[in-house]
């Protein structure tokens, strides 16, 4: 996949990758759908505060009524003495004068005292009693709060409603956070493992091709930018779209005629965030883009500074750099332009709509169309209904960047570009092998018409040690690739015990023919660890492995012997001890083939002679090939095969290619003048 295509051909949302995301929730739905469950309660707990808020108000803190002259049966109607008292909202709304209002109480909160004129004036029954509200007023604090005492009760019940509202949102929300956090690690996890284990099965004519901080980048960042799509986007719009339509619901359960202006003012809102998307997803093209060229810039001059400073290009690269850097900064502020333009207007647009509530909702309440209950509901709602709009816009940006990591997670995951093991399936018995190689005109190319093996024929016989040498690119080392099926041939054929190398099941081929290469890689861990690699020997067998490679006394004079930790390249021990427990761990995993590419190049002259001890002993009995530029290393093979261009041009030992006076004389010749100078 190309930086083009993943950095500039960015979408908002794809139904594709989305679905291939959830594909992998479904070992955790039950999780999921328990998280989603818990957000609703959290929203419907979070939309009820307003509403339990303008009942309070108009219940208990504007408890006034309207003694109405004739029978009138409406919206909480109560009957004293035969008299219709209606809230006083509802008398305006029937046109009923508002002059004289009431304040009803239970007929027991009546206070003895109660002087003997507002006492005549009270109109009650056996349950209720109802007080003008100017009578009210002008008593005592004592006698007023005696009487009303029973709204008191109400504004007490309702603010223990309302912290138990705020801690059902509290819970709910946690679980929310928790559980789809949970549901969201484990789908990290399974995706990175797939992810990897597809990538270690690729061949490597594509590995070697792909830059390896891109697979870094989409087993890490990439499949990060997954979870922030859960835990940041998913959740977090599932939210924002509930409260959206919860607060739309409660504007038509609280009043339709104030419910439809506020829906008037939307429509700017609507176009604003199109507008805001494509202005969005342009700025977030370019950032990538000058990230993009300001990581690769810093991975390569990082890498490459040792070329830096011997060239004394320290200020010119430093001049590039400063101009990619600046190229950020310019995109990085188009991009904080756009929020900081779009954040402000948002605010401006929802002040606008409370502002035209509390407009229309003024006057519906002198009109008594809407209670100020209902007016103080609808303003806490329109702050409720602008905050999700301002989160998602918040969100897009990381919705973009999920969608272009996915892109990248699944393009590496279905890969198909592995070497074919079509007999998986198949279990051989290693131990019935002899150790007998055929090559039958192969040939072989890492690009097309460019041969590297052209129609190369040779047998090794069990137990038999075979040298093979040339000069740079003759392709020793792709030998070794091919017997091990790193790489597959073009035509011809290998065979190991007559049996062709595409029969034999890759992870007993690999088990049987074990490489040696030039450039050692030891793993960060410990030696034991580094000579197991993830095999189950016992202490005895590692010690053993190490002793008949001579490696296990310098292993004991480290630190903490076997336990010693190697860090990254095990540059911490020196190469000739990194060979040596290359080394043991061939001869600790026994294979019945060895193949040695260069095993003592980087060896100095001094170490070499107890590395060539350890290598006597690892190839005692076994079928082996081995390839050295130091022909000195060879001498003692049993044949001697000479490459040139793919080719075999000589076959024999030391001695016998040495009359020849061919091509083996003269590689021995030139390192012989080499030594001597």
């Amino acid at each position: 996949m190309s930086q083009d295509k993943t950095e500039q051909d960015i979408k908002g949302y794809d139904p594709v990758i989305l679905k291939k995301i959830f594909m992998f929730i479904r070992p955790y739905r039950l999780i999921a759908v328990i998280a989603v469950l818990a957000l609703f309660f959290a929203t419907a707990a979070e939309i009820a505060i307003p509403l339990l808020l303008q009942r309070t108000i108009d219940t208990h803190i504007l408890n006034y009524w309207v003694l109405v002259p004739q029978k009138v049966v409406g919206n909480e109607t109560v009957f004293i003495q035969n008299q219709s008292f209606i809230r006083k909202n509802e008398a305006k709304k029937l046109g009923y004068a508002t002059n004289e209002a009431y304040y009803l109480f239970e007929v027991n909160k009546i206070p003895p005292e109660l002087p003997a004129g507002i006492q005549n004036k009270l109109i009650k029954d056996n349950e209720q009693a109802a007080i003008l509200l100017e009578d009210l007023r002008g008593l005592p604090q004592k006698q007023k709060a005696f009487i009303t005492s029973q709204d008191k009760k109400g504004i007490s019940r309702a603010t223990l409603l309302f912290l138990l509202l705020l801690l059902c949102s509290l819970v709910f929300s946690f679980i929310q956070i928790y559980l789809m956090a949970l549901t969201s690690q484990n789908v990290m996890k399974d995706i990175r493992q797939k992810l990897f284990s597809n990538l270690i099965r690729q061949s490597l004519s594509w590995l070697g091709n792909t830059p390896v901080g891109k697979l870094v980048s989409a087993l890490s960042n990439d499949v990060e930018t997954i979870n922030e799509l859960f835990t940041s986007v998913f959740i977090s719009f599932l939210k924002d779209i509930s409260i959206m339509i919860g607060v739309l619901i409660a504007f038509f359960v609280l009043d339709v005629r104030l419910g439809l202006i506020t829906l008037a003012t939307l429509p700017p809102v609507v176009l604003l965030s199109l507008i805001f998307r494509q202005y969005s997803r342009k700025a977030y093209r370019n950032l990538r883009k000058c990230v993009a060229k300001v990581n690769t810039f810093l991975s390569e001059h990082i890498a490459g500074m040792s070329v830096v400073q011997m060239f004394a290009k320290e200020i010119r690269t430093a001049g590039e750099f400063d101009k990619d850097n600046h190229q950020l900064l310019k995109a990085n502020l188009s991009e904080m332009y756009v929020f900081a333009t779009f954040r402000p207007l948002i605010d401006l647009l929802a002040y606008s709509s409370v502002a035209v509530v509390i407009y229309f909702g003024a006057g519906f309440n002198k009109s008594g169309l809407v209670s100020l209950g209902v007016l103080f509901a609808f303003i806490n709602l329109i702050e409720k209904f602008y905050d999700p709009i301002k989160d998602m816009s918040e969100k897009f940006n990381i919705m973009q960047s999920a969608m272009a990591g996915g892109e990248r997670v699944f393009h590496f995951m279905e890969l198909k570009n592995v070497i074919k093991d079509d007999s998986a399936e198949q279990k051989l018995n290693l131990s019935d092998f002899k150790g007998h190689i055929d090559f039958e005109k192969v040939c072989f190319a890492y690009k097309e018409d460019e041969p590297v093996l052209r129609n190369l024929s040779f047998t090794v016989e069990p137990g038999e040690r075979i040298a093979i040498v040339g000069y740079t690119g003759a392709g020793k080392t792709t030998i070794i690739n091919l017997i091990t099926r790193l790489w597959d041939i073009q035509s011809g054929n290998i065979s190991i015990d007559g049996l062709p190398i595409k029969s034999i099941p890759l992870s007993q081929l690999r088990t049987l023919v074990q490489p040696v290469i030039q450039d050692v890689f030891l793993f960060s861990g410990t030696v034991r660890e580094n000579i197991a690699l993830g095999r189950d020997f016992s202490q005895e067998e590692i010690e053993e492995a190490a002793k008949v490679v001579y490696a296990h006394d310098f292993i004991l004079g480290m630190e903490k012997g076997y336990d010693t930790l190697l860090n990254e390249g095990a540059t911490n021990i020196s190469a000739g001890e990194r060979q040596l427990l290359s080394f043991a761990r061939v001869i600790a995993h026994n294979p019945g083939i060895i193949l040695l590419d260069e095993a003592t190049a980087n060896i100095d002259t001094e170490t070499e002679s107890w590395i060539q001890k350890a290598l006597d002993r690892l190839l005692e009995g076994r079928t082996s090939i081995v390839i050295a530029h130091r022909l000195s290393t060879i001498r003692n093979a049993d044949r001697i095969l000479v490459l040139k261009q793919g080719e075999m041009v000589e076959t024999g030992n030391h001695e016998q290619l040495l009359e020849k006076r061919g091509l083996y004389h003269t590689l021995y010749e030139l390192q012989y003048v080499q030594s001597a100078n």
